[in-house]
């Protein structure tokens, strides 16, 4: 059991109150004291202060809003159909869309990897992008 004082968590109160609470309630209040924390530090670093008047909106750079459902299961879905369509695709082309694409290899380190000119490969994820977007143009 851990003791907090109500004055520091609740604003309202003007009195010094304290009540116990059990450990993993105790923990919660921690974390989201190192949350807040955390958020407040990462203003001060990006220094994302605005006036209420001046709606730059520049604090909403740093927040990361959560998606709601639909938006979730939207993306879930599109991501099906992506993985359908490139499925679809001969295993070299899939194979080198995926490489440049999800992981992130430039066209040489693909090249270089299979032992082709890097122009065939460029060639090869650019005709492959195109069967792609047909595929998905007919889901």
């Amino acid at each position: 059991m851990k003791k907090i004082k109500l004055k520091n968590e609740y604003y309202w109160y003007n009195d010094s109150k304290y009540i116990e609470l059990p450990d993993n309630i105790a923990e919660v209040f921690t974390e989201f004291e190192r949350a807040e924390h955390r958020y407040l530090e990462k203003l001060r670093y990006h220094k994302a202060f605005y006036s209420l008047d001046n709606g730059n909106g520049i604090e909403n750079d740093i927040l990361v809003v959560p998606q709601l459902p639909d938006e979730l299961y939207e993306k879930k879905l599109n991501q099906a159909e992506l993985y359908a369509a490139i499925n679809q695709l001969p295993y070299t082309q899939a194979k080198r869309i995926y490489a440049h694409y999800f992981q992130n290899m430039t066209y040489v380190e693909i090249a270089k990897t299979e032992g082709v000119d890097a122009s065939a490969v460029r060639h090869s994820v650019k005709r492959g992008l195109k069967q792609i977007e047909k595929i998905l143009k007919n889901f």
